[in-house]
């Protein structure tokens, strides 16, 4: 046997009646088990915490969605399983509720993510104080909802001392005598007056998504088309368009899952009236105001899987741009 033969070593015969071990992942016992397990031990209190906010108020309410209950009179409380997801479906209110959800959503979404672009693409470009004009575009988003809906419904569309009526008064005046009428925001266009309240706190969230994929363009590809003589227009069509294509759908998916269970400006701005009230508040009407505790749980769940549905998708996009990344790597 020369020296470059290779050795063979025989395995010792497994013992009968006990089987081999498949793979790595059986041979993680006695100390290798332990050394797993005190690396998972840190995470174990954050799981815990995780598990008692949010899973287990959710099993309450499914509980609770399948009863019959108004908490005027408890003692007729009874198990009435589906009734009250019929109910939310065939109520005429509700789904009047759910059409304003959809349009509110649609509205602020479309709204906010073309106004987003617009300010991504002057952001993105260079000129002096570009980082005080960045700090100062995402102000809105950084407000409590609630303060934000408070400024827009007494600063801006008050009738009497609103910001909106007196630029309105002032360019009135510069074309004739005359005092123009005041205008009620709210009552004469009062879902038009939450769109534009959630447009504005919610453009500065789609500029820094958009922004983020504008800096994220291959520069060779874009130095090449600039070699090409490709115009502006062109370029904004046929390479900056098709780069931003997975961060607007993160954008609209992401503003779709806020905006579907904003609750703040429609309660602050109109309290739910002049038939702004969306799918959250009327749950809100129906729990604290009807104490139907079933119905108001049986919507609540459905809103709650509509929003599962929907942050699947985010998820699945956010996963694809990490993919795009490693892959440009």
């Amino acid at each position: 046997m020369t020296t470059s033969a290779r050795t063979t070593v025989n395995a010792p015969p497994p013992v009968a009646g006990r089987p081999r071990p498949a793979g790595p992942a059986r041979r993680a016992t006695g100390p290798g088990r332990a050394v797993a397990w005190a690396t998972r031990a840190p995470l174990l209190p954050a799981l815990v915490f995780l598990i008692c906010v949010t899973q287990l108020p959710f099993v309450a309410t499914l509980v609770i969605s399948l009863f019959d209950w108004n908490s005027l009179d408890p003692d007729a409380r009874r198990l009435s399983w589906f009734a009250n997801y019929r109910t939310v479906v065939t109520d005429p209110a509700l789904r009047e509720s759910v059409l304003t959800t959809v349009v509110l959503t649609v509205g602020v979404v479309l709204a906010s993510v073309l106004l987003g672009l617009l300010l991504a693409l002057l952001m993105d470009r260079t000129f002096r104080g570009r980082g005080i004009v960045r700090t100062l575009m995402i102000t809105p988003f950084l407000l409590v909802p609630v303060s934000a809906a408070l400024l827009w419904k007494h600063a801006l569309y008050n009738p009497e001392y609103g910001l909106l009526n007196g630029t309105w008064s002032w360019i009135a005046g510069l074309f004739g005598d005359g005092a123009p009428a005041q205008p009620d925001w709210i009552s004469d266009m009062p879902l038009l007056a939450v769109v534009a309240a959630l447009v504005w706190q919610w453009t500065p969230f789609m500029m820094l998504i958009l922004l983020a994929g504008l800096q994220s363009r291959p520069q060779e590809v874009m130095e090449a088309a600039r070699l090409d003589g490709v115009s502006g227009p062109q370029m904004f069509r046929y390479v900056t368009l098709p780069h931003l294509r997975r961060y607007l759908e993160l954008g609209v998916l992401l503003g779709s899952i806020h905006i579907v269970q904003n609750f703040d400006a429609v309660f602050t701005i109109t309290s739910g009236g002049l038939g702004t009230a969306n799918l959250p508040y009327t749950i809100y009407q129906t729990f604290y105001q009807a104490h139907e505790y079933g119905l108001a749980s049986a919507a609540g769940v459905l809103v709650v899987i509509g929003t599962i549905v929907i942050a699947t998708f985010a998820l699945r996009v956010v996963s694809s741009l990490f993919d795009e990344e490693v892959n440009r790597r």
